[in-house]
């Protein structure tokens, strides 16, 4: 693991049309995985929930999980 400090789009992608949600791209082997995150202030990284990618097109169904695990958590902050 490096410092980085800016983290190139390969690795850190914004979901368009969301409100700061972003998608960390994993490949490990033939298997690529995403995990979303988002940031608590702009310095904490949180991760809402991660799933093996098998098509182009990320599942709609995964984004709104990870929305919806980022509205419950800025609810109980």
């Amino acid at each position: 693991m490096e410092y980085a400090e800016k983290i190139p789009s390969t690795y850190l992608k914004h979901i368009e049309n969301t409100d700061g949600l972003f998608e960390i791209r994993i490949q490990l082997g033939s298997n690529i995985f995403r995990v979303f995150c988002f940031f608590d202030e702009g310095k904490l990284v949180v991760l809402a929930n991660g799933f093996q990618k098998k098509t182009q097109k990320t599942p709609k169904k995964e984004i709104k999980k990870a929305l919806k695990i980022k509205k419950e958590y800025e609810n109980e902050k």
